[in-house]
């Protein structure tokens, strides 16, 4: 059985480390490298015990605390059977009772890791009553494990104040000795003292230290990577959707042209009638062949080929309108253009980029959809802003259709977003005063930054 979980874990103290990042949004899913397995034999910090700051129920104990446990308790057999006791006259007897507190020291070493402050506190009983015996120094040995394994294991709190504690009871210790004994050598007890408490409890300090900027780096650098696969596949994504535009817009007219002078040219039985549709036909499909290889020429450009392909501009609406007027000849449409803008102004790239885009998608539908009549596009700039209105009659048309998906509103909504413009388009009210009479309208208001200057 294996168990599933985070990779991000974020450290206990993190005294100087810089914070995590965060990353908050509604359409980022969890990344697969987010995930990690973790074997039942590997190591699992899992906090236990309300005494040590938890609540979860208390995990078995570690091997490694098991090996210490035993390596401890037989160590301290062995200096017992040879007599090797830390001090004497006690007169306790029987002296088999030093190995009480050894017994209860190495069932505290179980405890080390699981619940370290529990375990520092019954190691703190059995070495208080290790003193009224002959004493061990397995006892004492074991002792300043469980300081370090508090430090290290324990709870930031704890991790932060039994140093502290140490050190403050070291002092008192070393007083003590010297205001009882009033002897000089009573400092070499302070020492004692010291090396059994304050010394594995700064080591455990150090030890932890190192260990959680460890955990803060992978932290940093696994964080780094996802952020670094978010960008990389929303970039991906909008370049996608960027190619998508492009194609649709370079292709899409001249492909519902055909589609539409097929369809008459099938339906009716007039060679002239045919004969022009064919014509036409023809044009676009050279026309959209055309486009279709420099876009291509311009996805396999690595950026080391020297041709590039001009982007249209607004003085190219004129030959838009011109082929609308040829392809939409047979469905009864005609196409003209009023331009209010002042002479000489000129446009970013991209808002002269969009605007192009959107009035010939703007043709397109009107040459799929638009019933007989006049189709008009209005250029204005006023303010800072570019206007663009293509407006064209709306109602059942007579004769074929182009099937449309609704790629092409899309397309232009996104484009006018992404300069931070406003779309509208629908049916609304013929304002000329012809009754109940609608028009399709399309109207673009894109926002002018920058190059709006005399040119």
């Amino acid at each position: 059985m294996t168990i599933t979980a985070l990779s991000f874990r974020f450290p206990s103290s993190l005294p100087s480390a810089e914070p995590p990042i965060v990353v908050a949004s509604d359409e980022v899913a969890l990344h697969p490298s987010m995930y990690r397995t973790i074997a039942p034999d590997v190591e699992a910090r899992v906090p236990s015990a309300v005494f040590d700051g938890y609540v979860t129920p208390p995990t078995r104990p570690h091997r490694d605390d098991v090996l210490i446990a035993v390596a401890g308790f037989l160590g301290g057999l062995v200096l017992y059977a040879l007599g090797l006791d830390t001090r004497s006259g006690h007169d306790v007897d029987p002296r088999w009772l030093l190995l009480l507190p050894l017994a209860v020291m190495s069932g505290a070493e179980l405890l080390r890791r699981t619940m370290p402050n529990t375990a520092l506190a019954i190691g703190c009983a059995a070495l208080l009553a290790d003193q009224f015996t002959d004493g061990n120094v397995a006892t004492i040995a074991m002792f300043t494990d469980l300081v370090y394994a508090a430090v290290l294991y324990g709870t930031p709190a704890a991790a932060r104040r039994i140093p502290a504690v140490s050190m403050v009871a070291t002092a008192a210790v070393t007083v003590t000795a010297l205001l009882v004994f009033q002897d000089a050598q009573a400092v070499l007890l302070g020492l004692v003292f010291a090396v059994v408490t304050v010394a594995p409890a700064w080591t455990g300090v150090s030890v932890r230290t190192h260990r959680d900027a460890a955990e803060a780096a992978q932290l940093r650098a696994e964080q780094t990577a996802l952020l670094a696969e978010i960008d990389r596949t929303q970039a991906v994504t909008a370049e996608r959707a960027r190619m998508a535009r492009e194609l649709h817009d370079m292709v899409a007219n001249h492909l519902s042209a055909i589609a539409i002078h097929s369809t008459a040219a099938l339906s009716l039985d007039d060679p002239r009638t045919s004969r022009e549709a064919l014509g036409v036909i023809r044009e676009n499909s050279v026309d959209g062949l055309a486009e279709m290889r420099r876009l291509i020429g311009l996805l396999r450009d690595s950026g080391g080929g020297t041709a590039t392909a001009a982007a249209p501009t607004l003085a190219g609406v004129d030959a838009l309108l011109s082929q609308a007027g040829t392809n939409g000849a047979a469905s009864g449409l005609e196409f003209g253009l009023d331009d209010h803008r002042a002479a000489g102004l000129a446009l970013p790239a991209p808002v002269e980029l969009a605007a192009y885009r959107i009035i010939q998608e703007s043709l397109t539908n009107a040459l799929k959809h638009a019933s007989p009549g006049r189709v008009r596009v209005v250029l204005a700039q006023h303010e800072g802003t570019l206007t663009v209105h293509v407006t064209s009659p709306f109602g059942d048309r007579p004769g074929p259709r182009a099937p449309g998906s609704g790629a092409g509103l899309v397309g232009m909504r996104e484009r006018v977003a992404l300069l931070g413009g406003q779309f509208e388009s629908g049916p609304v009210t013929d304002g000329d005063g012809n009754g109940d009479g609608k028009i399709w309208r399309v109207r673009a208001a894109l926002p002018v930054d920058e190059g709006n200057g005399r040119a």
